[in-house]
């Protein structure tokens, strides 16, 4: 729970940090604006939350999940989301989402992943990539790099065929290059 907790602290300061202005800029996820991509992330910490209290989520991902307060949404999707992965007997629920059914520790894995990623999108769409937590991406750059067969998540719309990082990239750089991402939105 440790890392799901430091990558929603690392996306509430990202998150903080978008201007009114920037919520249409591109990210590194080529199909979704700023704003398209935190609500796809609020969704995601929205079921994953809901699944572990087991009441069943109350729309779709893609639904509309931050109304007229993205900001404000954000902050109520994660004290919902850190509630329940704090939970006792947190990682003994099977977890129903889009992938299927997935054990605890593996679903709070995927999660990890999906905050502390598009937590680093938003940061490179924004201009905020001095806010990333590099050594958390470090983090989970290793535990990717380490899984061995990860060419199985390289599926389009989810993660790209590895790119070639810039000579000397941060963390966040390593990270998204491995994932497939371009750290260039425009």
């Amino acid at each position: 729970m440790r890392w799901i907790e430091r990558a929603i602290d690392a996306t509430a300061v990202v998150v903080a940090g978008v201007a009114e202005a920037q919520w249409t800029n591109p990210t590194p996820c080529v199909e979704w604006d700023a704003r398209t991509l935190l609500n796809h992330t609020v969704g995601g910490m929205r079921i994953f939350t809901a699944e572990l209290d087991g009441t069943g989520p109350s729309a779709a991902h893609e639904s509309d999940w931050l109304g007229a307060d993205p900001r404000g949404a954000y902050t109520e999707a994660a004290e919902a989301d850190r509630a329940a992965w704090n939970r006792p007997g947190a990682l003994d629920i099977t977890v129903h989402i889009s992938l299927g059914a997935l054990p605890g520790p593996m679903a709070a894995l995927i999660h990890f992943t999906e905050v502390c990623v598009h937590g680093v999108d938003l940061a490179v769409a924004t201009g905020q990539q001095a806010s990333v937590d590099e050594e958390l991406c470090a983090e989970l750059l290793s535990v990717m790099r380490g899984m061995g067969g990860f060419d199985a998540f390289r599926m389009p719309g989810v993660f790209g065929p590895e790119v070639q990082p810039a000579p000397g990239a941060a963390s966040h750089g390593q990270l998204l290059a491995y994932l497939g991402r371009s750290l260039s939105c425009s």
